[in-house]
């Protein structure tokens, strides 16, 4: 008798080179970042990085593979999981693995939002055309801000402070999974732009590889106290102004959640009870997290194009337990306990607010 596959185990640096020679997912060198644990194939040329739990082992993204290996992956790791007693989710899934999910009645899907890309060559045109966009270059620069794509190596002193800064002001806690905001400790492969007054960084703009589309994601625009309007915009010239001299023919700023993708009536409809829990976070979200803020933000540098990303189940039916376990992967601990705090600090500024 076979003996049963082995438990997942946080393995990223033999993850890494199944990742630098297969990751299509926007998200995948996401998963070598600390909190995932690493399934392989027997084979050892595919690679998922999942966080387990409780009857449910959530996977960032993607099984990696070379194309014509990636049904093969997900029926294998979907064994493994059952073998384990769990069903699988991917999470922040994309049109590779929807076209062999979403037509198949065993899996269920929601749309988490939406992400847009841009091919890189284009930028000069799209600030040619943007008078808009132009003055918030020229408001940064006029504030005597700088800001250029690093050569490999060490980062500048002082990115730690701003990123302290950045976290501080968020309405949200750093979360982990596909969000985690410490990833300055490993740029072997990761570029940086900074953003700097008179030598001193004021921001910074981290650009993580997709192998697989020969691209980049912009990770993270951080900006401190110090930071002036325009910076963030600045930063991502400096950016795709980068990868153009590069001929990167893929960018993209990640996803904007609950956007609501172009051709959005044809997408899975989801369970009314999630149905209706998206509806509240895009009327009442805002209290915690600025998401039509993003949204906009990501729309005014005029995308080629978005893309739907999704939650896929590999069960008939998403129900709540199933969610909530997909929110412990995501907080890093008890959904509800973490909804909970977010509702009483957003009460704590409502009534600061009033109180003027």
């Amino acid at each position: 008798m076979p003996a049963p596959p082995a438990e997942p185990r946080p393995d990223p640096e033999r993850a890494r080179p199944v990742v630098l020679a297969h990751g299509w997912n926007t998200t995948a060198y996401q998963i070598l970042t600390p909190g995932f644990h690493h399934w392989f194939s027997a084979r050892g040329d595919a690679v998922a990085g999942l966080v387990p739990r409780p009857g449910l082992w959530v996977v960032g993204g993607a099984p990696i593979a070379a194309p014509a290996r990636l049904g093969d992956a997900v029926e294998e790791l979907e064994r493994a999981a059952a073998l384990a007693g769990a069903a699988v989710c991917y999470v922040g899934a994309q049109d590779r693995l929807a076209r062999h999910c979403l037509h198949d009645p065993r899996y269920s899907a929601a749309v988490l939002g939406a992400e847009p890309w841009w091919v890189p060559e284009t930028w000069s045109a799209i600030l040619a055309g943007r008078a808009s966009l132009r003055a918030q270059l020229s408001r940064a620069r006029n504030k005597g801000i700088t800001a250029r794509v690093l050569a490999a190596g060490a980062p500048p002193t002082g990115l730690e402070r701003v990123l302290a800064e950045w976290l501080a002001g968020r309405g949200l806690p750093p979360l982990g999974f596909l969000t985690t905001p410490w990833v300055l400790g490993d740029l072997r492969d990761r570029r940086l732009a900074v953003a700097e007054r008179e030598g001193r960084p004021v921001g910074f703009l981290v650009l993580t590889p997709i192998p697989g589309r020969e691209g980049w994601l912009v990770e993270q625009i951080v900006r401190g106290h110090a930071a002036p309007n325009g910076t963030a915009e600045l930063l991502v010239d400096a950016a795709f102004t980068w990868m153009a001299a590069r001929q990167a023919p893929f960018a993209t700023l990640g996803l904007a959640p609950l956007a609501v993708p172009p051709g959005a009536a044809a997408l899975p409809e989801p369970a009314w009870w999630l149905r209706g829990a998206l509806a509240w976070l895009r009327a009442h979200g805002r209290r915690f997290y600025n998401f039509e803020g993003l949204r906009a933000f990501k729309a005014k540098l005029a995308p080629a194009g978005w893309d739907p990303v999704y939650a896929l189940l590999n069960r008939p039916r998403i129900s709540p337990l199933a969610m909530l376990r997909v929110g412990e992967a995501v907080v890093g601990g008890n959904t509800l306990a973490f909804v909970a705090r977010m509702v009483a600090r957003a009460a704590r500024s409502e009534v600061r607010s009033l109180l003027g």
